[in-house]
């Protein structure tokens, strides 16, 4: 209320709150700060201030994936807009819930220099569009915007018109559950087909992808029964962790002895995944076998691979049902993963000796000394760069739940906005983000001194080979001067530290030592800056 009035950008600030939100991520502007300052002051709600536009998305992503909820953020018009379309394809094909409050010029102003058709720009994303109609429909269009976001599974931009903020209201409370009851598999030839294919397979998989995470102990339960070796997609990193059977990642990150058990797998039945190039490697480990596809989302089955049986279907139920017809049948377990030595499945080629030259510090050899000397109970991010592959193997996340990889839209530069959100979703557990040089340039720098501010408990680290690695690579492959993609980038280390963190360079055992102390003893944001030769850094497993 002001001055005994009530106005549009008030009752935009109390419908968030209604949503049951505290936390908002955003840089202000003229057609959002009256807004974000009552959502603040009035509502008290949390205001998280990121530096560049794009952040606010990612921050939000990373919040909405660690806290399971719907998140949101805020920018004004026009150019913060646009700055924002890499973070809503990420969202996008990610498949996170989340609103952005999109500020938009005036209506009565088409001559603004920052007028733009926001709709088309919201559109080649992936992300969807609400437009808000009128100041008197703004709280019901706000829940609406919410509303979508959360049945959808994508982040749903509210455009607002600047000149809406300043009319009077009534405001009025909006909030509209989700219908989303899950659904057994019906009976019919589709179910009958999937399960003959399970009941007469030796050699069968498990696979389980990130859409199946809240199913994890039927799905469990089911490989025990068929005594079949688990094994997850790479954003499913870390679901059965701890399981003797489990496999780890399944496609071309698995370990040699790994995919060569995969290839002579007769059977993989997979849930919650759309089994992409990366995970059946080009289709190349699907070859030989019957696929069987559960999955929830009927644009998700055969997206990217055409299994032999796809099911519809709730994972968690599915799974139950499967074990069911295998009881019914009289089906013996397969004996299959009472065979295999899970150690030897997951255990990575160790590192070679003696081919870093001076100055540098052995990639592999450093993630292995890090892996058990990083926190236990961290959350694991990584931003993209010929580094992550060697991450994802080497670099173990407590649970699924855990692991946030920023590589939907194959950019760098996202890693350090997502550990601060995951940090903010989850303040009493330490955030470890692993990124490269070029992507802490282009987004780290930006936002590792809000991260200071917030005082999180985040350690990154920089795999800094002075080099665009995949470029670099090329240029290698072709018998071609690199020099165009190496860099002479200032010290991480010194810039962390200036900007308020502690840095520590890593270019030996013994500086690594000091660095590896300086993780336990640490008291504000962290930066380990691993110093790489270029000509050393293993080639990306994809």
């Amino acid at each position: 209320m002001t001055d005994g009035k009530s106005y549009t950008y008030q009752s935009i600030a109390q419908s968030v709150q209604d949503q049951g939100l505290d936390t908002m991520f955003g840089l202000m502007g003229d057609a959002n700060l009256f807004m974000v300052d009552h959502y603040v002051r009035q509502c008290g709600g949390n205001f998280v201030p990121v530096a560049y536009e794009g952040s606010a998305v990612l921050m939000a992503l990373a919040y909405a994936r660690i806290a399971q909820k719907v998140a949101v953020a805020t920018v004004t018009h026009g150019p913060a807009l646009t700055n924002c379309v890499t973070a809503l394809v990420e969202g996008a094909r990610a498949n996170v819930p989340m609103v952005l409050l999109a500020g938009d010029t005036a209506m009565m102003t088409p001559q603004n220099l920052q007028n733009i058709d926001q709709r088309e720009v919201v559109k080649v994303t992936g992300a969807g569009f609400e437009q808000m109609r009128s100041p008197q429909t703004a709280s019901y269009d706000v829940a609406h915007a919410f509303h979508r976001a959360r049945v959808e599974r994508r982040p749903i931009v509210l455009n607002m018109p600047a000149d809406f903020m300043w009319q009077e209201v009534a405001h009025e409370k909006h909030v509209f559950p989700k219908y989303g009851a899950p659904s057994y598999v019906p009976e019919g030839d589709d179910l009958d087909e999937a399960v003959g294919m399970i009941a007469s397979a030796r050699r069968p998989i498990i696979l389980a992808g990130v859409g199946a995470i809240t199913a994890k102990d039927k799905i469990v339960k089911l490989a025990e029964r068929m005594e079949a070796p688990l094994a997850t997609t790479l954003k499913a990193k870390g679901l059965f962790r701890g399981h003797p059977a489990n496999m780890d990642i399944f496609g071309t990150l698995s370990t040699p002895a790994a995919y060569d058990v995969i290839a002579k797998a007769d059977c993989v039945v997979a849930f919650g995944t759309s089994l992409n190039q990366f995970t059946t490697d080009q289709g190349k480990l699907m070859k030989g076998k019957r696929v069987v596809q559960i999955n929830d989302d009927p644009v998700a089955a055969a997206h990217n691979y055409h299994p032999d049986a796809a099911l519809i279907a709730d994972a968690g139920l599915t799974a139950d049902n499967i074990a069911w017809w295998l009881d019914e049948a009289e089906i013996a377990p397969t004996g299959f993963s009472k065979e295999l030595d899970m150690e030897e499945l997951t255990r990575h080629p160790v590192a070679t000796p003696g081919k870093t030259g001076a100055g540098f510090i052995n990639f592999v050899e450093a993630l292995e000394r890090l892996e058990p000397a990083l926190p236990e109970n961290r959350i694991l991010t990584t931003d993209g760069g010929r580094f992550m592959t060697e991450v994802w193997c080497r670099i173990s996340a407590p649970d699924a739940k855990s692991f946030i990889a920023t590589t939907n839209f194959g950019s760098i530069g996202l890693g350090l906005q997502v550990a601060i959100g995951a940090g903010i979703a989850a303040p009493d557990r330490p955030v470890v983000l692993f990124t490269g040089d070029g992507g802490f340039m282009m987004g780290g720098v930006n936002e590792f001194n809000t991260a200071v501010r917030l005082k999180q408990d985040l350690i990154v680290v920089v795999a800094n080979d002075s080099a665009y690695g995949a470029e670099h690579i090329q240029f290698l492959d072709r018998s071609m001067d690199p020099g165009l993609s190496m860099f002479d980038w200032p010290s991480f280390a010194e810039v962390a530290t200036s900007l308020g963190g502690q840095g520590f360079v890593v270019t030996s055992n013994q500086e690594l030592d000091t660095a590896i102390k300086a993780i336990e003893t640490r008291d504000r944001p962290l930066l380990i800056e691993l110093r790489l030769d270029p000509n050393d850094v293993p080639r990306m497993r994809i």
